[in-house]
């Protein structure tokens, strides 16, 4: 689903991501991690079409990123780690809003707003206006937004971030839910124990470069390294 080869990156005289390839299959779960300014934003954003590469090619779901990209976003969702949200509206208008975006129609997004405002405790909160709802809340209407036009790939960057435990759960449930139905899912966090519990395989990128790809036991194997994902990604990254 997720195919990319030789990615590279530059900002002026900063490599940011450098010759990085990895393959992405249908029905994943793939967390990729690093240090801060290891260049995991950078390549979520050029997966997403929302930054060129300066070389490499990048292709989801048979699509080529750069050459197709409206295609790409009829079958991805994209949720960024600081989602921008139009404050003045409320949950409902929001909702109508994005749906009126993906062409669901009214019979389309009654359909499927119904079930995921329930399933993400939005039900008492449709009249309320964004700029008022938690954070909590604000993140959650982000997941239900982007789950109406039912996505195969999702591209989650920091999704746990000021959540508290209950949001936390509700998400951790829904990714393996999704990914149990067939989507892709690619996600960037830097909390490891959610990484380690979440992930089919995870990928680790430090400096740019991409150093390790695989399941947490066979990177732990290679490397030579016991313990959990923590003490492996210290030891790769330090």
């Amino acid at each position: 689903m997720i195919r990319v080869e030789n990615l590279s990156k530059r900002f002026g005289d900063v490599e940011a991501v450098r010759n990085v390839s990895m393959d992405i299959g249908r029905g994943e779960l793939f967390c990729f991690l690093g240090p801060n300014g290891a260049g995991k934003t950078t390549t979520i954003k050029m997966m997403c079409g929302l930054l060129r590469p300066n070389s490499g090619t990048i292709q989801i779901g048979g699509f080529d990123v750069m050459e197709e990209s409206t295609e790409v976003r009829k079958i991805t969702g994209y949720i960024p780690d600081t989602p921008f949200l139009y404050d003045l509206l409320t949950v409902t208008e929001f909702l109508r809003f994005t749906g009126d975006l993906y062409g669901l129609g009214r019979n389309g997004y009654a359909r499927e707003t119904g079930e995921l405002v329930e399933f993400f405790g939005l039900v008492n909160h449709q009249g309320s206006l964004i700029k008022d709802l938690s954070h909590g809340l604000r993140q959650r209407l982000v997941y239900a937004a982007t789950l109406l036009q039912k996505p195969q790939i999702m591209f989650v960057d920091e999704p746990f971030v000021g959540l508290d435990p209950h949001s936390i759960r509700a998400i951790k449930e829904l990714l393996r839910k999704k990914v149990e139905n067939g989507m892709t899912i690619f996600l960037t966090t830097h909390i490891l124990p959610l990484a380690e519990a979440l992930a089919d395989r995870i990928g680790i990128i430090s400096q740019g470069e991409l150093i390790a790809v695989g399941s947490v036991a066979d990177i732990s194997a290679k490397n030579k390294v016991a313990g959990d994902l923590e003490d492996l990604f210290i030891h790769l990254t330090e």
